[in-house]
């Protein structure tokens, strides 16, 4: 199965992105898991206060968990290949978050982040290794939440493995059997620190 395919396969499966309540309510289920903690801001009780830190997130897509973040203070960055509606890319240069089209392949250049997030989304790229790689280039701290031991379809062509993720990783993650609402299956998730990391 070719990555153009699985791209064009995911391009097809996000539509018009009018409707992405679907995807966003697994958001946060993958964000708790990565350690992120929600708050209420009298609005809505799906914030998460990321303090002013630099944030990279590899495959984020046309929602983004960045856009429910407060203290991102325009230095949140969006990496995915796909290409979405005009709005889309608005939407985020209206909040101060920067979309590059790119894989995460091809980040080893870029600048130094204080995190890096990673969830629902190396099953569907080219080189899962390389992007892990590239991440800890790159960033202090890797947070990440993926499927595992899944089938592969045209859409996902890697089967991710624990033992894999581990060894990419440098460190041993959480696997778990998910059955929440519209999350249900094998995990693996984990807070990883990089060689670039200082207390």
């Amino acid at each position: 199965m070719s990555w153009k395919k699985a791209q064009k396969w995911e391009r097809s499966w996000w539509g018009n992105c009018a409707n992405t309540f679907g995807e966003e309510e697994k958001q946060l289920i993958y964000a708790k898991k990565m350690g992120l903690k929600t708050f209420h801001d009298g609005k809505s009780p799906y914030n998460f206060d990321v303090k002013g830190k630099k944030i990279l997130d590899i495959g984020g897509g046309p929602c983004s968990i960045l856009l429910k973040c407060s203290g991102i203070n325009a230095a949140g960055v969006v990496v995915d290949p796909c290409q979405y509606p005009e709005w889309v890319k608005l939407r985020y240069k209206e909040v101060g978050i920067k979309l590059v089209h790119s894989k995460g392949e091809d980040i080893e250049n870029f600048s130094i982040f204080d995190e890096v997030w990673i969830y629902n989304v190396l099953q569907h790229t080219d080189d899962p290794e390389m992007i892990i790689g590239n991440a800890l280039e790159i960033s202090k701290i890797i947070r990440i939440f993926e499927w595992i031991d899944t089938s592969s379809n045209e859409g996902h062509p890697h089967i991710l493995k624990a033992g894999k993720l581990d060894k990419w990783l440098g460190g041993i993650g959480k696997v778990e059997d998910l059955n929440e609402r519209y999350c249900k299956g094998r995990c693996y998730h984990g807070i990883f620190p990089t060689p670039l990391y200082t207390p």
